[in-house]
């Protein structure tokens, strides 16, 4: 069972700050409230566990053979132990399957077993545990197989669309090394010869004498700069400003706006579907989003529904989601059909993602030639200037 540190105002109006263990933050609402304090925001405590944390491909592959075996009539245990015995799984993958097989022998729950292990998304444990209650352990298992193949799908499309930019990085720098290394010193001997050279190649030369004489130097503080950089993003404050300006950077801003968006829908509508609170489902699916600034603000989200509000209108302010969403959520409430809705929208959404990540790609393959179409020129014209001047003065020396 998780623990909370949780703010909340005692009855006589007082700030209150501690420590408790609940189910879930709607859970932990309602153990505050028997105790007469009203629940203002809370932070699950992150415990630190041995096991691994199964990526997303394993995770769906188990929920898929978890949901065919049960469909197919094999009971749980049963069918674990066919799981963990499997040829191919890595030797951690298969500890963690079988130390859930022995929780449940000694009569864990399912969902308490996976929730032991820290190793299972939280969304993933808040399902299955709804599912036990409902007894559809094997639907809910293959909806989860589909939701983290979606997922899966949807990292892999950014990697892949990611590696031809990395590729044009290369390219550009190991360009630039040969024109510098290679092309250069042939003319070496040639500009030694003129009086005066041109301002571009005064310029390249001096980069390139700066280079090759500090270059370990340059080689250690560059990675040093580099981890510096890393380490001072990992600043809650400084990531979080971070994840803000990354909503707001021109072309790019838009596009990020419509992956979170489609994050959260996707997995609000799976939690809201299987029948978990949406107080609980929204803190669940917050998780999912991928960006801190957006999730901090789902604190005053989940007060606007505490207090009786809409999910429209606890959605609709905060800033890093498209407009779309609260307003199919909206259509939702007013007709009786938000699970619908929520299906549609995150179904759309998912769609608008793909093509949202197509068009920051083609927004940096561009950018990144006309980079290298800049700095290549730049060094050809550094290079040229002084071989027509010298050809110019020599033309020139003949005619008189």
């Amino acid at each position: 069972m998780p623990k909370y540190k949780y703010q909340a105002i005692s009855a006589n109006g007082k700030n209150v700050r501690g420590e408790m263990t609940a189910n879930d933050e709607n859970d932990l609402y309602e153990k505050l409230k028997t105790e007469g304090s009203y629940l203002t925001s809370a932070k699950e405590q992150v415990v630190k566990h041995h096991m691994p944390i199964l990526k997303v491909r394993q995770v769906s592959d188990f929920c898929r053979e978890i949901g065919t075996l049960l469909s197919a009539g094999v009971p749980l245990v049963r069918a674990l132990g066919i799981i963990a015995q499997e040829e191919g799984l890595k030797p951690r993958e298969r500890m963690i399957y079988s130390e859930v097989l022995r929780m449940i022998r000694q009569g864990t729950a399912f969902s308490e077993a996976l929730e032991e292990q820290g190793s299972f998304p939280t969304m993933m444990v808040q399902m299955f545990r709804a599912a036990e209650a409902a007894g559809d352990l094997d639907q809910t298992a293959q909806r989860m197989a589909v939701h983290y193949d979606k997922e899966h799908r949807l990292n892999t499309k950014i990697k892949s669309s990611t590696t031809y930019p990395k590729i044009l990085c290369v390219l550009v720098v190991a360009v630039v090394a040969i024109l510098i290394g290679y092309v250069l010193p042939q003319f070496e001997s040639l500009f030694s010869m003129m009086e005066e050279l041109p301002l571009p190649t005064r310029i390249l030369y001096g980069i390139t004498g700066f280079v090759s004489k500090y270059w370990t130097g340059l080689m250690i503080g560059g990675i040093a700069a580099i981890l510096l950089i890393r380490a001072i993003c990992r600043i809650p404050v400084i990531h979080l400003r971070i994840d803000k300006i990354k909503l707001h950077i021109p072309l790019i801003g838009k596009q990020l706006k419509i992956i979170y968006t489609a994050r959260f829908a996707r997995s609000l509508s799976s939690l809201y579907s299987a029948g978990i609170p949406i107080v609980t489902a929204i803190q669940i699916a917050r998780k999912s989003i991928g960006n801190d600034w957006i999730n901090r603000q789902f604190d005053e989200a989940s007060a606007t529904l505490r207090s009786g509000g809409n999910l429209s209108d606890a959605i609709d302010p905060i800033d890093g989601f498209i407009k779309r969403l609260a307003f199919s959520i909206k259509v939702g409430e007013e007709t009786g059909s938000l699970d619908t809705m929520l299906t549609s929208a995150a179904e759309a959404l998912e769609y608008e993602s793909e093509m949202a990540l197509n068009r920051m790609v083609s927004y940096m393959e561009p950018a990144l030639i006309v980079v290298m179409a800049l700095i290549v020129g730049f060094i050809m014209i550094a290079v040229m200037m002084p071989i027509y001047s010298s050809y110019n003065a020599i033309g020139g020396a003949a005619y008189n």
